[in-house]
């Protein structure tokens, strides 16, 4: 069981690390803090520069938490709540990758969710520090990375609905 759940933790921390060092450094075929600023500016998340580099900050943060099983619960908030604005900036366009979906971002945050209620195993720094999840933190933290998703939702959705009346003058 405790290998089971510290390769899930490093599988995700793994993939996390790959997205947001594309947004952060352009690395892994990505555009970068300007590439992924202008993706970020037409989806309606304005700016869209500073939110990529803070996007990719929280993935960065959120994989290093869930890699070392340190403070899991938090980690795992951090990457629920970056991931659920990541789907609500995709899900128009379905579900699946392929169609430019929703896929990745509700599979990163679907899986840093079962780890906050799993909780990071005995191979973990939580571990070592004595520091025990049940499951209440992985309550807490998915409803704190849904709840913290709420406010740049919000704004994308007033950014784009502005945007509309503006075509429609």
């Amino acid at each position: 069981m405790n290998l089971g759940v510290l390769l899930l933790r490093l599988l995700l921390a793994a993939l996390l690390f790959g997205h947001s060092m594309q947004k952060l450094r352009g690395w892994f075929g990505g555009l970068g803090p300007r590439g992924h600023g202008q993706i970020f500016d037409e989806w309606g998340f304005v700016p869209g520069t500073r939110l990529a580099v803070f996007a990719g900050t929280l993935e960065l943060l959120g994989a290093a938490s869930i890699a070392t099983g340190l403070l899991t619960p938090a980690g795992a908030a951090v990457v629920i709540g970056t991931m659920a604005v990541a789907a609500a900036a995709t899900v128009h366009n379905g579900f699946w990758a392929n169609r430019g979906g929703c896929e990745v971002p509700f599979v990163y945050g679907a899986l840093a969710a079962v780890i906050a209620f799993s909780g990071p195993g005995e191979w973990s720094l939580d571990h070592a520090l004595g520091l025990t999840w049940n499951l209440w933190w992985g309550v807490v933290a998915l409803l704190a990375g849904v709840l913290a998703a709420v406010p740049p939702i919000a704004m994308r959705a007033r950014v784009l609905r502005s945007r509309e009346s503006q075509r429609g003058d």
